[in-house]
């Protein structure tokens, strides 16, 4: 063997073993489905790209103040991430809701949308609140962005988009300098920014377990997790055929989605106190 190839193997085996110590620090796991994820973002920073992307998006739209359907987005935001935090603080896991400053917005722009990042903000597009129809409703859809907060589905994402794109040797840099490519890749992470182009979706299990968080969290909240179903339903009613097929998304289709729904519903409905 040439001291080359033996210098080859050796720095070889030495990346192979830095990643798998990378991936053992970074191991993390979501709260109640206790699922192993991968979080390689330091919180303090990740909260710190959140609160600068989410000023610069938010800037982009028209906040409404005042209304009863804002109101409404509030009324019930603060009410879902109100008995998340009790119920966390219940169980002795104070680090799952530590960190956070909810804050719920409803924007005006007819996308059929609503999007939450890391922190604890959530936005609820003005185009969403015919589909929510009701209290429940919009319950629904602020229960599944909370769920991805408190899952750090955002931090495993784009910690697995980081991983690719720039590598492990290059990874420690990226996050300190936050690069251009870094930025763009974290706009793009949470469909933040007009400039970006395209949204890195969610894979259908962070989606399914946030629609089962999302059931959970506000049936807490005191809301029938039941009109969950009839919220999907209306939601497939409002695409009108242009959701794209199952295996070509990363998104459940609404007929799946609203299947694991009702198979979770029993779970749920433990938690359902009218």
């Amino acid at each position: 063997m040439t001291p080359y190839h033996s210098f080859y193997r050796t720095s070889a085996r030495i990346a192979v073993l830095f990643v798998l110590l990378l991936f053992i620090a970074s191991c993390a796991s979501v709260p109640v489905t206790g699922r192993n994820q991968l979080n390689l973002i330091p919180s303090q920073q990740l909260l710190s790209m959140s609160n600068e992307s989410y000023q610069q998006t938010i800037s982009q739209y028209q906040v409404v103040h005042g209304a009863r359907e804002a109101r409404l987005v509030t009324e019930v935001g603060r009410n879902v991430a109100d008995a998340v935090e009790r119920y966390f603080r219940q169980q002795g896991n104070v680090e799952a809701v530590s960190g956070y400053a909810w804050e719920f917005t409803l924007v005006r722009d007819d996308q059929v949308n609503a999007f939450a990042v890391p922190g604890g903000k959530v936005v609820v597009f003005s185009g969403m609140m015919p589909v929510a129809k009701n209290a429940a409703g919009l319950a629904t859809v602020v229960s599944h962005e909370i769920a991805h907060v408190i899952a750090r589905h955002g931090n495993e994402r784009l910690s697995q988009q980081l991983l690719t794109q720039v590598g492990t040797q290059a990874l420690d840099a990226a996050l300190q300098k936050q690069p251009t490519r870094t930025r763009q890749l974290f706009m793009a992470a949470f469909g933040l920014g007009t400039q970006v182009g395209v949204l890195l979706p969610y894979s259908r299990l962070q989606e399914s377990e946030a629609d089962k968080l999302g059931l959970v969290f506000m049936a807490m909240a005191g809301y029938n997790p039941q009109a969950a179903v009839d919220f999907w339903q209306r939601m497939a009613s409002s695409r009108d055929g242009q959701a794209p097929p199952e295996f070509l998304s990363t998104h459940p289709s609404h007929g799946s989605r609203i299947q694991d729904i009702r198979a979770y519903m029993p779970k749920a409905m433990r938690y359902y106190q009218r």
